[in-house]
């Protein structure tokens, strides 16, 4: 076993328990800064393997940007901080979902044993990225400028959208302060 395989492996299970952290926990904030943790890990184990540009990639993309807007859309749609019963499960459901994800995960390991058993140490491969940057840069340009201009527009109609209902809020309240209260929003003149 070399110093490869130990920092993978740790890296490895970092990742493993920072997801399994992600998706169990009850707080929403908490469970997209575990993704931030395992997403990162991610791009450590690409790391050990050599694939810089890969790791490079993980972090810009899905470290960088989409938990960014995975964050900014709970603080847009002012989804509660902390648990909620309104969306929690019972305890029935979450034993069963337990089980259910220990034999998934048995299953696969015992699929997979034998391939990690006879499998050589791990080594880091000579990696060249003028091939990946010509195509990522010349094919696949459009898609990705079409996916960021979409994840742009997103963005900019989920503010839209807040602001939308903080002036309907704002009408209600001025509404309920005057006294105004059986007249709909729009028809309230202000003060």
């Amino acid at each position: 076993m070399t110093s490869l395989d130990v920092a993978f492996a740790a890296v490895g299970v970092i990742a493993a328990a920072s997801g399994l952290l992600s998706v169990t926990t009850r707080h929403v904030v908490h469970a997209a800064l575990w993704l931030v943790v395992s997403l990162g890990s991610l791009a450590g184990c690409y790391l050990v393997l050599g694939a810089e540009f890969v790791a490079l990639v993980q972090v810009l993309v899905y470290v960088g940007a989409i938990v960014v807007l995975v964050l900014f859309a709970l603080m847009l749609t002012r989804a509660p901080i902390g648990p909620n019963r309104e969306v929690s499960t019972s305890r029935t459901h979450r034993v069963l979902a337990a089980v259910l994800g220990a034999g998934v995960t048995a299953l696969l390991c015992a699929a997979f044993w034998p391939l990690v058993r006879d499998a050589p140490p791990v080594r880091r491969m000579e990696t060249h990225t003028g091939a990946l940057a010509e195509q990522l840069f010349g094919t696949w340009v459009w898609p990705f400028e079409v996916l960021s201009l979409l994840l742009l527009v997103a963005l900019v109609a989920a503010l839209a959208v807040s602001r939308m209902a903080g002036v309907a809020e704002e009408a209600v309240e001025e509404a309920a302060l005057h006294g105004n209260l059986d007249k709909p929003a729009q028809d309230v003149e202000p003060a």
